[in-house]
């Protein structure tokens, strides 16, 4: 007998939960952040970088590693 819709949720929601309190705490192992990433890839979550939120701060704080070769190139 498969399980209800209802019960896939709340499984799904509690496993989310669980990730989630470990990974703020800081205490999530490799695995369990490998769990959580794979989950978010399973039900397509995806974050977009905006100039008001942490994906976009953290990509501004990245260092610009073009070269002066590629600039050159860029310019032909």
């Amino acid at each position: 007998m498969a399980a209800s819709e209802e019960t896939l949720g709340a499984l799904h929601e509690a496993v989310a939960s669980n990730l989630l309190k470990k990974i703020l705490a800081g205490t999530a192992t490799g695995p369990e952040i490998s769990s959580a990433i794979k989950m978010l890839k399973d039900n397509d979550i995806q974050a977009i970088p905006t100039p008001s939120n942490h994906l976009g701060n953290l990509a501004k704080s990245l260092p610009d590693f073009d070269t002066e070769e590629e600039k050159l190139h860029a310019r032909h």
